[in-house]
């Protein structure tokens, strides 16, 4: 491991240089390319001080237990020993947890696919108020979000809705969220006061630019239709909402959220070269069943993942047995204590894997 950090730590000073030369100033691209690596490689490289400097810390304790005879000095020495030592352990586990392979959609904006599942209203219910925990997470963390599609049920719930957030590491943060949903809890809608246990799925998509996913335009078939539900006077009275068809796979995405009908267009193959890549990544994953089995919220949508129970103010993350009491906080985007517990998770079952 150290060679490797070496090494890193050499090119991360190698890159510095670089960085002041002239001709990578001068070339923009090459220049953000620099800037980038830099940053990918700064964390392990600030790790790595901090473990050279323990390390001499603990040279300099064990030097003056040899050295002093005083008794006061020698405890003090020795606590500092003992302190500098577990110190060394955790920025050591540290740098192993920073070199473990990244992975390469983190960084990118994700969209998010939420369906209505078993429940009828209720579930669509649940649906919207996922979007809102999202959306709330999103507005914590100073990222966009913007709407691609939706289907209201007519009660203020979503049978389905589609919507991107825009930020630096979304990926990274929400991929763990793929799967089923599951509420417990009594509906607006019912009258005897009985508990329902309703579901709704979500999808977390990275999304994917277009070299990385070619479209084949022949493949394609698009249909206009005028837009339907709340969005002022111009969606409802003119043709631009869009349907597109994907032939050879069947998939089908509408977008309806926008004035434009170039707009809907362009969110829409948005979303179908999303759905494109993570066909793609699914049939890599079940390749590598392994590898897939030894991670933490692998995506799969039939993966029930999370139980919110109302009547108990429970949420209950069944991949990593993690229960908290905060569902008020939770439903309204407060996800940290979740979101990192997997993410942990994650990194540990990947730790030991390696380590194996």
């Amino acid at each position: 491991m150290f060679e490797q950090v070496e090494s890193i730590a050499l090119r991360y000073d190698e890159i510095l240089k670089e960085l002041a030369e002239p001709e990578i100033i001068n070339n923009t691209k090459l220049y953000q390319q620099r800037m980038r690596e830099q940053a990918e490689l700064e964390p392990i490289v600030m790790k790595y001080r901090e473990y050279r400097e323990a390390q001499d810390g603990i040279k300099d304790s064990l030097a003056m237990l040899e050295e002093e005879s005083d008794e006061e000095i020698r405890e003090m020495a020795k606590e500092e020993l003992a302190t500098l030592r577990d110190r060394l352990e955790i920025i050591e586990k540290d740098m192993r947890i920073l070199l473990l392979p990244k992975d390469p959609n983190d960084g990118k904006n994700v969209i998010v696919e939420i369906r209505a599942g078993a429940g009828g209203d209720e579930a669509a219910l649940f649906a919207a108020d996922l979007f809102r925990m999202y959306a709330r997470y999103a507005e914590r963390d100073h990222w966009r979000v913007d709407t691609m599609n939706s289907n209201e049920n007519g009660l203020g719930g979503f049978k389905e809705i589609v919507f991107m957030i825009d930020g630096a590491g979304a990926y990274s943060k929400l991929k763990y969220e793929s799967g089923v949903h599951r509420v417990q809890r009594i509906p607006v809608t019912e009258s005897g006061g009985r508990i329902h246990t309703s579901t709704a799925t979500v999808a977390i998509m990275p999304e994917v630019e277009e070299l990385e996913v070619e479209i084949d335009m022949n493949d394609c078939r698009f249909d206009v239709f005028r837009a339907s539900g709340n969005g002022g006077q111009c969606v409802n009275t003119t043709d631009s909402a869009v349907r597109l068809t994907h032939i050879p796979t069947g998939i089908v995405v509408s977008c309806q959220d926008e004035k434009s009908q170039l707009k809907n267009k362009d969110k829409a193959l948005k979303v179908l070269r999303a759905r494109l890549y993570e066909l793609e990544q699914e049939k890599a994953h079940s390749e590598e069943a392994e590898k897939r089995r030894s991670q933490i919220g692998t995506g799969d949508r039939s993966e029930k993942i999370r139980t919110y129970n109302f009547p108990q103010g429970r949420v209950t993350d069944h991949r990593i047995h993690l229960t908290t009491h905060r569902l008020d906080a939770v439903m309204d985007g407060e996800l940290d204590e979740i979101i990192d517990s997997l993410i942990a998770a994650d990194q540990s079952a990947k730790l030991s894997k390696m380590e194996s």
